[in-house]
């Protein structure tokens, strides 16, 4: 077959509203559409299904919580780049699909799977890794950051639950908005400050790679420390947050 030119290509892989959702993470608009948008012309060359992608991205994404296993500036360029990868991955696999019109329950299962996995690993491995591989309260705080980023995106994803078993269509992105006042002001505060980002596992690597480099040039691993500590408390202020989020928002209302 012939070589689909871009702009014909991002018309259907990047269709209108598609960069400006919610969902859309903002690497994605910033950078990694640009990225995919090649990549994923590649891919349509080759026999790689979108599910297939999406097992790799999965890979992807526990291998770069696997790499803070790696001492030193290594094992955090390592996860930074499985971490970026993942993205990329995440980008591709929806794009190919598009453009197959090769959708099915089985990817968008991978999909989330990969989410989970993902930011999960990177928050127990950036627990070993400040805590040297050894038992200390740095590894149990990693984990307690694990669990707590699994609760935020259960909790999201158990409104879709929560709607298709009560017969309801999907939440709109308007649904999300607090019906109190006073918590609607708290979330868009929330929301301004930005520090629940780094619950997320591509916002959290480049935070590990940085204190990588502070680490680097004090000769401890102080800056790591105190990432696991400041991430873990942040997850865990957001998990409750969260839950109240939701049920005071018209998301589980018909």
């Amino acid at each position: 077959m012939s070589r689909v030119q871009l702009e014909e290509l991002r018309g259907v892989i990047h269709p209108p509203g598609k960069l400006d959702s919610r969902a859309e993470h903002w690497a994605g608009r910033l950078y990694m559409r640009s990225v995919s948008l090649r990549v994923t012309r590649l891919m349509l060359g080759t026999r790689w299904s979108p599910n297939q992608i999406t097992g790799v991205m999965v890979v992807a994404g526990v291998l770069s919580g696997v790499a803070l296993l790696i001492p030193g500036l290594t094992g955090a360029l390592l996860c930074v780049l499985f971490m970026q990868l993942y993205l990329l991955l995440d980008c591709v696999d929806g794009e190919v699909a598009r453009w197959r019109q090769q959708f099915s329950p089985l990817g968008v299962y991978l999909d989330r799977l990969g989410a989970y996995l993902a930011d999960a690993a990177v928050m127990v491995g950036m627990g070993f890794r400040a805590s040297s591989l050894g038992l200390s309260p740095y590894l149990v705080a990693g984990m307690a950051a694990g669990i707590g980023v699994l609760l935020l995106k259960a909790s999201s994803d158990l409104v879709h639950v929560a709607r298709s078993d009560s017969g309801l269509a999907k939440a709109t992105d308007q649904s999300v908005v607090p019906r109190s006042s006073g918590i609607a002001r708290l979330r868009r505060l929330a929301s301004g400050v930005q520090l629940h980002r780094l619950c997320n596992g591509i916002e959290c690597t480049l935070l590990l790679l940085v204190a990588a480099v502070v680490d680097q040039v004090r000769g401890d691993l102080t800056a790591t420390k105190v990432s696991v500590v400041v991430v873990t408390a942040i997850t865990w202020v957001l998990v409750p947050a969260h839950v109240v989020s939701i049920v005071s928002s018209s998301r589980l209302k018909k």
